[in-house]
């Protein structure tokens, strides 16, 4: 008799993961929680192959733990206080042991995207993003600086991307954001759809609006700050400062002070 297997294909920014496991009722909240970016078929993704441990037993390691992600000959290795995983990044293929919660699978795949995207050309930036006349708009900063805050106040013809965690490809001489399923505090995935990039903006509460422009130097290093990458790689992460260089070489990018309140997004038309 052959065990059933559950897959969950999910496509984020056009790089699909297909998510197997033998747990139907995991396999169902997987489904659930990428509710948008989830399809029939993925192609040729990267496949992440879920071992389940007994939830009433503590995971084999400690509960404290703080991420840890190497290389070891070629191999990815991810550890964390709740759970374990081993990428092969050739063969497109990961294992996974975790306690049947969607918090650890979620942290792999944002993980195995940053390792996907390093050398083609992208990075997931802790930001929010959203698209207005066919334009992605990047709100970046880190907790607290007013992400969640800028999309709720969002107008009715913006589209929402990410209030937490958005998804940036270098596209010919540009960039692209494209929606995510990685929430903040608002608590609602992104739309799954694409556009150019057209300004990066630093977020900073203040008394009244404005807009400061940004040299190019300061903008990278406070670009850079907000990049999540999570391997200790000298090499990629050099690869990381080079497209982030870029990034801000092809986009301009300001300091955006402002008040909690609609208007603002009269100044980021």
């Amino acid at each position: 008799m052959v065990d059933a297997t559950f897959p969950v294909n999910i496509l984020i920014g056009g790089t699909p993961v297909r998510v197997v496991s033998s747990d139907e009722v995991f396999a169902r909240m997987i489904a659930g929680q990428y509710a948008g970016f989830t399809a029939a078929e993925a192609g040729e993704a990267v496949e992440v192959d879920v071992t389940l441990t007994d939830a009433s037993l503590p995971f084999d390691g400690d509960a404290d733990e703080d991420l840890a992600v190497h290389n070891e000959s070629g191999i990815w290795i991810m550890r964390r206080g709740d759970f374990s995983a081993r990428y092969d990044p050739v063969r497109r293929s990961c294992t996974v042991r975790q306690n049947a919660n969607r918090y650890s699978i979620d942290s792999v795949i944002r993980i195995i995207h940053t390792l996907t995207l390093a050398p083609g050309h992208g990075f997931l930036l802790h930001a929010a993003s959203a698209i207005r006349a066919g334009r992605a708009l990047i709100l970046a900063g880190p907790s607290g600086a007013g992400k969640t805050t800028m999309a709720s106040l969002a107008p009715r013809d913006v589209r929402l991307l990410s209030d937490e965690v958005s998804y940036i490809r270098k596209c010919g001489s540009g960039f692209t954001a494209s929606g995510t399923p990685f929430t903040g505090e608002l608590g609602r995935a992104g739309e799954n759809v694409s556009a150019p990039v057209a300004a990066l903006y630093f977020l900073h509460h203040a008394a009244e609006n404005r807009i400061e422009r940004l040299a190019d130097a300061e903008a990278a290093r406070l670009l850079m700050r907000n990049i999540l990458f999570f391997a200790c790689d000298p090499g990629l992460v050099s690869r990381v400062f080079d497209l982030a260089c870029e990034f801000i070489s092809a986009v301009p990018a300001s300091r955006l002070f402002f008040v909690p309140d609609e208007r603002i997004w009269e100044r980021i038309r």
